[in-house]
This record gives structure tokens, sequence and C-alpha cells, in this order.
């Protein structure tokens, strides 16, 4: 389930900007990868509501990832040709997304359903996510070269109806809130919210808002930034930071029995002032090295605020709103925080790159300070404002203080 629900994402996602620079849409890339923020914001609580009360989760899944699939085989079709049209390219990707984003909360409450030792077994199931991702990237980069070509959408297409169907092969995720009257409330997760307030949730959610915010300039213009800095199969090298994803996740549960919660998470957001340190530095002169250690660091910046965020999330929520609390962590960080981060970055990418007094990787140098000040900001925030004191012990890896229960988001 993991593998083929981040094969379908990770297959077009790292290409989409170079795709549609060769077609001459440059200057609304950061709309296409608004389709993901405004998926997430419009879906995942309305369907968590559903899947939490009248239908099995594997089958809003299958009918979803079904839906997804033909969507995103059919957008390219609408930007070549005869049928050129950005517009309708767009509003396809944008349906795309809309499916295919409740999905993922969905696909980790069906692990965190089925789990007992959540903190310990999750992170082992959800590397197979991680080697779906990285098997996309080097078979439409490396073995098809498909950079700047329809097909990794085409493939993305492809893995999404077998994934439809292959849900309704998952064991049964019956709706726990099943007999519940309908409301608006439920809808929207206003108990979801009501249920995991606390000033150090707060902090916590916000903080994680705030660094997804930085977040969406990564896969949007990373591969445009490699190719202008003449380095090859962009896609395919971004896989190499899904491979130390892999490794990071494997050691993500000593990290959490050795340091607890609150320094994991530091540790990750750390982990994002280095990257786009290492990317200003090296952008002037297309230092490849600095790009790719850049690169590599997603290991660390993901799992360590991602997932480690999705654990202490898991310990703050109960059964009966668990696809609602997949839906919340859905909204704040690939909704809202990846929304307005796209909208910044298309902002920043556009007056900064539009200068024609300096060589292009300067103004690359110019673009990735934005995302650097901003992430140092926020790990200032949640380093003195997050106060909850969480630990994990051994065997169970339970963490101390924190309500037990269930769910869980990823990538």
């Amino acid at each position: 389930m993991m593998f083929l629900q981040f094969f379908i994402w990770g297959s077009w996602y790292a290409t989409a900007g170079n795709y549609m620079k060769s077609r001459g849409m440059t200057d609304v890339i950061y709309i296409a990868y608004m389709a993901s923020p405004i998926g997430s914001i419009l879906s995942p609580f309305f369907l968590g509501m559903v899947a939490d009360r009248f239908f099995s989760v594997q089958r809003v899944m299958g009918v979803m990832h079904i839906l997804s699939g033909i969507f995103v085989f059919c957008a390219p079709l609408l930007a070549e040709g005869a049928f050129f049209s950005t517009p309708l390219f767009l509003v396809f990707l944008f349906f795309h997304m809309l499916c295919y984003m409740p999905t993922v909360g969905l696909a980790t409450a069906t692990a965190f359903h089925l789990l007992r030792n959540k903190e310990k077994d999750f992170p082992l199931v959800r590397v197979f996510g991680t080697t779906g991702w990285i098997v996309a990237g080097i078979v439409v980069s490396y073995f098809l070269k498909g950079d700047t070509t329809a097909l990794p959408m085409h493939v993305a297409g492809v893995g999404g109806i077998l994934m439809g169907f292959y849900s309704f092969t998952l064991p049964d995720v019956p709706p726990p809130g099943a007999g519940r009257k309908f409301s608006f409330r439920d809808a929207l997760g206003l108990d979801a919210l009501a249920q995991l307030r606390s000033r150090p949730f707060i902090v916590f959610i916000v903080s994680l808002l705030l660094t997804s915010i930085p977040l969406a300039t990564y896969f949007a213009y990373v591969p445009v930034f490699m190719r202008d800095a003449d380095i090859a199969d962009p896609a395919f090298r971004m896989t190499f930071g899904q491979m130390a994803e892999v490794l990071f996740l494997l050691l993500l549960p000593w990290f959490f029995l050795r340091f607890g919660v609150k320094t994991v998470l530091i540790m990750g957001m750390v982990a994002w002032i280095v990257r786009y340190a290492l990317f200003a530095l090296g952008a002037p002169d297309g230092v490849a090295w600095m790009i790719m250690a850049g690169i590599v660091l997603h290991g660390a910046c993901y799992d360590f605020v991602y997932v480690a965020g999705q654990v202490y999330i898991d310990k703050k929520a109960t059964p009966a709103i668990r696809a609602q609390a997949q839906g919340l962590f859905v909204l704040v960080s690939y909704g809202v925080g990846q929304g307005l981060g796209t909208l910044a970055a298309g902002w920043i990418f556009s007056e900064v790159m539009s200068s024609t007094t300096a060589a292009l990787l300067v103004q690359w140098q110019w673009f990735w300070l934005f995302p650097l000040v901003f992430a140092i900001a926020v790990t200032v925030l949640f380093v003195f404002g997050f106060r909850e004191k969480t630990s994990i012990e051994a065997p169970s890896l339970r963490v101390k203080g924190v309500q037990a229960g269930g769910a869980k988001q990823s990538r």
C-alpha cells in the first residue's frame, strides 16, 4: 500500500516544473504546485468524516485513487498539440490532487489502525512509501529520461488506477463513527481540533504550518535550479534525498528513545536551515556537491519533522477521530502551509529571476536566501515556544504525558 501510494506522487512531482518550462509555462509553475495544497485544504476533513462515518476506509481510497489516476494521465494531453490549453492542464492537475491528497492521510490511518506498536513499527511500514518514491524517480528520470516530457504523468496515472483497484483488497478498516448524525462540525474537523487543543500542541501545529511554507520551494524549484546548474537527470538525483529518508526512517525509533520528540523535531528544523544554506552558498558557482548535500539532507528534514510530527499527533488523538486527525495534519502541512509557501515561492521566483543585471545562478542565490531566513525564524519559535515534556521509553516507545490514540499522515 505505502509503496504504491508514494510511487504515484513521486512519478510526476519532481518533473512537473521542468516539463512545464519545456512547454512555455514557466510563469505558472507555482500554480501547478498549488494543486496539492488546494486539494489538501478542501478535501481531507470532508473525506475524513466520510471514512469515519459511512464507508470503510479502503473503499474510499479505491474510488479516489482511480479518479486521481485518470485525471493525472489526461492532464498532459491538454498541454500538447491541438489540445493545448494551459488552464485545462492546471484544472486537471487540480482535480488529480483533490482526489489524491485525502488518500495520503487515509493510507496512514489504515496503517496505524493495524499496527500495535505504532512508534516502532510505523517507520518500518512508511519506509516502503519512500521506496516507492525512489523507484518512481529512477524510472521516469534515469531510465525513461522523462524530466521534460509527459511520461511521468502517464506513469502516475497508471499507478493511480492500479492503486485504486488494489485498495479494495486491503484489510477492512470499518468506519468507527458509524451511526452518528452528520454535522458540519464534523466535516470541518472541529472535533479533532477541540480534542487536540493544548498550548504545546498549538505551538507544534503553528511551527508545522510555518515549516511547510519554505518546503513549497523544494519540489517545485529545485529541479529547475539543478538544470540551470547543469546537473543532469534532476528528478533521479533528487531521489538521493528519499534514499537518505529510508535510513532516517529506520533510525527514527532510536532517535525517539534517545532524545525525545522535541529534540527530534528541532533536529529536523535545523536540517532545513542547513539545506537552504547549502543551496544559497552553492548557487553562484553551481557547486554540485553542495546542491547534492542539500538534497541528501531531505531524509532528516522530512522524517524528523513530518514523520515525527505524525507520531506526536497520533499520541494526541483518539480512534474515534482517526481520519479527521489525519485531515488536520494534511490541512496544516500540505494545505495551508504549502499553499502559502507556493504562492510566496512563485512571487519570489518571478521577482528575483526576472532581473537581467545578474547571472542566472546568482539570482538563484537570492531566491534561496528567503526560505533560509524563514526556516531560522521558525526554528527559534519552536525551541522557545514548545514546552511539553515528551519522552519515549523502551520497549513500547510510548510518549509520556500524552494521550494514546490513533492517527497519522504522510509525505
